[in-house]
């Protein structure tokens, strides 16, 4: 019978250990602090015994998995034991040391235990083991689709409240009285009627999480400020682990964390300020061939003091890929096609002050290959019963500089962690959604290319789609507000820009 399946240290100290028998705690730190002495080093073995037990081991760099087991236990089942419990531990902990097997001692634990019942083997394998041990809840399930649909509603009630706001300001002005709260769009005051737009807008742009402060309402209370209550209840819950001593990190939340310090707004923003932002959607064959490329960019321009409402914004276009351009309704276009300037076609009005407005907008879509900012090459080749894998990168548009660059492989399930070859830069080994990521803090002109090798178990079709993500503080396109001048006089005004340029889908199928 087994009586223990423990990861220690050469000397003997025990990292993991776990008992199937009753068996005190000093009983098994005994047999685990003698287990080194007992060892022959003149010879190679894979068990030793003494009066009373049997150790069977196998050496995994700086430490020993090791089985103790009864002395009339069958040595050839306890030797295949072993060998599975040795190819368990590297699917949840990417380096063999200490500090990151005390990491994942729970995992390992629960692991154990499917290997091993009441001292005797079940009859699984690795990949049962990993299903076994990921707890499918329903209850879960239906939590989450009842969370789902109340975000639904609570979306769908602030769009009904948007278009109600929008349609009293219609109604309002066809009476000619003034709109309760709210102006058009040259005036100074901040638009109810484009909150509610904005409102409605922030929520159906984006599927990323953003922390934005709920907008203050006229009406009363509805289905969507319910939302923040079960918030609440997840966020304590999350502090209630944190200080019993678990270690809540997500890669997601690493990544938030990363972008936002790369793309955080100037220190000193000026009076008139300007976010330009752009988004890429891209998609590309792995044969080559780019079947798809769409970007998004816009210029808002926000004011904060009236004395600089009244401005015309020069805008300098070095596009030479064919951009198309799009000014406001309010902008006055043959102002902005004769002499490239952004101004209100009646000069007498005013931008709005503390909102932000879209003034110019531009698209490019295209299948030109020379257009894709960063190409990349994923070369699957098998090798017997294992897969290697060359990836590589290379900026294509040189005056980019891309930050936080993270390239996601799919790995199969169930055979364990990838063997790095080369690599530039760093990589992360997700075992539980079984991904790969090769993680690049900066790609400019001196760092325009790299690869990453690796070999593991599987066909060159379960490394697709391979995505990519990243974050810059420069445009793709090269268009710039080049100075900010005063409609009466001319006179140059101090103004602060805001680029980013973000991805809104980059994948290779």
């Amino acid at each position: 019978v087994l009586l223990a399946a423990a990861v220690c240290t050469k000397a003997g100290k025990a990292i993991v250990s776990r008992q199937f028998v009753e068996m005190t705690r000093t009983r098994i730190e005994g047999l685990l602090a003698a287990f080194p002495k007992l060892m022959n080093t003149g010879k190679q073995h894979t068990f030793v015994e003494t009066e009373s037990v049997r150790y069977v081991y196998q050496p995994m760099e700086k430490l020993y998995m090791v089985l103790i087991t009864t002395k009339n236990s069958n040595i050839l089942e306890d030797l295949e034991t072993l060998r599975l419990f040795s190819r368990v531990i590297p699917e949840y902990c990417r380096a063999l040391e200490e500090n990151e097997i005390s990491e994942h001692c729970f995992d390992l634990i629960f692991a154990f235990d499917e290997i091993v019942a009441l001292g005797y083997r079940e009859n699984v394998n690795l990949a049962q083991i990993r299903t076994f041990t990921e707890m499918e809840s329903h209850d879960e399930k239906v939590f989450r689709a009842v969370r789902e649909t109340q975000e639904r509603e609570a979306k769908a009630e602030m769009r009904r409240k948007a278009k109600e706001l929008q349609q009293a300001r219609r109604d309002a002005e066809r009476q000619g009285k003034k709109a309760p709260g709210f102006g058009g769009f040259g005036s100074s005051a901040v638009s109810g009627g484009t909150t509610a737009a904005m409102i409605a807008e922030t929520i159906i742009e984006t599927d990323k999480p953003k922390v934005a402060p709920a907008p203050a309402r006229p009406s009363g209370p509805s289905k969507a400020l319910k939302l923040g209550a079960k918030g609440k209840e997840v966020d304590n819950f999350v502090d209630k682990l944190k200080s019993e001593g678990e270690n809540i990190m997500t890669s997601v939340g690493k990544r938030s964390i990363e972008a936002a310090k790369v793309l955080a707004p100037p220190v000193n923003t000026e009076s008139v300020h300007m976010k330009i932002e752009e988004k890429i959607s891209l998609t590309c064959g792995r044969d080559g061939g780019l079947q798809n490329m769409e970007l998004h960019g816009m210029i808002m321009l926000h004011i904060s003091d009236e004395k600089f409402a009244r401005i015309r914004l020069h805008v300098e276009n070095d596009d030479k890929r064919g951009v198309q351009l799009q000014t406001h309704p309010n902008v006055d276009k043959k102002l902005f096609t004769a002499e490239s300037q952004i101004g209100l076609k009646n000069p007498e009005k005013s931008f709005p002050i503390n909102s932000d407005v879209g003034v110019l907008k531009w698209r490019l879509q295209t299948t030109e290959e020379s257009f894709i900012p960063l190409t990349i090459n994923c070369w699957p080749s098998e090798s017997g019963n294992s897969c290697d894998v060359n990836i590589e990168y290379e900026l294509q548009e040189e005056s980019l500089e891309l930050n936080d660059v993270i390239i996601t492989i799919p790995l199969p399930s169930g055979v364990g962690a990838p063997v790095i070859g080369e690599i530039d830069g760093e990589y992360r080994h997700d075992s539980r959604r079984n991904l790969l990521e090769w993680c690049l803090p900066v790609i400019d002109a001196k760092t325009k290319s790299g690869s990453l090798e690796f070999s593991i178990a599987g066909q060159p079709n379960d490394f697709f789609p391979v995505h990519v993500s990243f974050v810059s503080k420069k445009n793709y396109c090269n268009i710039q507000v080049s100075k900010v001048t005063q409609v009466d006089g001319n006179s140059p005004v101090r103004f602060s820009t805001e680029t980013t340029f973000l991805v809104d889908k980059y994948e290779i199928l």
